[in-house]
C-alpha cells in the first residue's frame, strides 16, 4: 500500500507504557463498563439485578488517554467533576462470541484507570434520556497506569481497589465486589463487538465516588496491580 497524502499530519497513534519493555501499548477503543458495583450502583440511584439483567456500556475516545503522573486542567462544561477508579483490562488477542472460560486467553495485561465524569451533566442527560457523551468522553477523562503485563497469572478476582484524594481515603472495596466479572464482561462484550488487540475495559468503580477540584492530588491502589496518580489543574 501506497503512502497516503492527508491534508494535514494525523495524530499520533495513543498509548501506554507497558511495564518491563521499552515497547507501549498502543490504545484502539475504550470500552467503560457502568454500574458493576452494587454500592456504586445505588449511590447513583439504581440498582442492578444479575439474574435479570446484563452489563451496559459506555465508550471513550482513544484520544481521552492521559498517562498516570499527568497534571490534568480542570475540564469546562461542569461544577461538578468526579472521580471513579477502576481497574483495566487491556486486550491483546482478537476475541469474537468468545465464551467465559476461554476470555482470559484475550488478556494482554491490567492497568489502574481513572474515569473521570462531569457528574451534574451526566444526571442531566440521564434525567433527558440522551446520550451519557458529553459527561463521560470528555478530554483527558481517561486515566491511565503502565499496563502490568498478565505473564499467566489467574484473572484478578478479589483485593483491595483504594483511591485517596490529598490523602483522604474517598473510595475504598475489593475487587471481589463486581457483580460480573473480568471473563464475564469479555465473553458479553464480545457478542457485540470483534475485540481487538489494543482495545481497554474500565471495569467499574466501587463506591464513594465523589468531586474533585483545581489543586487536588488523587492517588489509586489496585492490590497486586499497580498505583495511578493525577493532579487537577486550574481551568483552562
Amino acid at each position: 500500500m501506497h503512502d497516503a497524502n492527508y491534508l494535514f499530519p494525523p495524530p499520533p497513534v495513543p498509548s501506554l507504557p507497558i511495564r518491563g519493555s521499552d515497547v507501549r501499548f498502543p490504545v484502539r477503543r475504550i470500552f467503560c463498563v457502568g454500574r458493576n458495583y452494587l454500592a456504586h450502583a445505588l449511590e447513583m440511584g439504581s440498582t442492578v439485578d444479575k439474574a435479570t439483567m446484563r452489563p451496559f456500556y459506555f465508550m471513550k475516545d482513544a484520544g481521552s488517554i492521559v498517562e498516570s503522573g499527568a497534571t490534568v486542567p480542570y475540564p469546562s462544561g461542569t461544577q461538578n467533576y468526579q472521580h471513579e477508579l477502576e481497574l483495566v483490562v487491556a486486550i491483546g488477542q482478537h476475541g469474537f462470541r468468545v465464551d467465559a472460560a476461554d476470555a482470559p486467553a484475550l488478556i494482554f495485561g491490567y492497568a489502574a484507570g481513572l474515569d473521570m465524569t462531569r457528574r451534574d451533566l451526566q444526571f442531566m442527560l440521564r434525567e433527558q434520556s440522551r446520550p451519557w457523551d458529553l459527561a463521560k468522553n470528555a478530554e483527558q477523562a481517561a486515566v491511565c497506569t503502565e499496563v502490568v503485563p498478565a505473564a499467566g497469572r489467574p484473572v484478578p478476582d478479589k483485593g483491595t481497589i483504594r483511591l485517596q484524594v490529598n490523602g483522604e481515603t474517598r473510595q475504598e472495596s475489593d475487587l471481589s465486589m463486581v457483580i460480573w466479572s473480568i471473563p464475564e464482561l469479555i465473553a458479553d462484550l464480545s457478542n457485540f463487538y470483534h475485540l481487538q488487540p489494543g482495545d481497554l475495559i474500565y471495569t467499574g468503580t466501587p463506591e464513594g465516588v465523589g468531586a474533585v477540584v483545581p489543586g487536588d492530588r488523587l492517588k489509586g491502589y489496585i492490590e497486586g496491580v499497580t498505583t495511578l496518580t493525577l493532579t487537577i489543574g486550574q481551568p483552562e
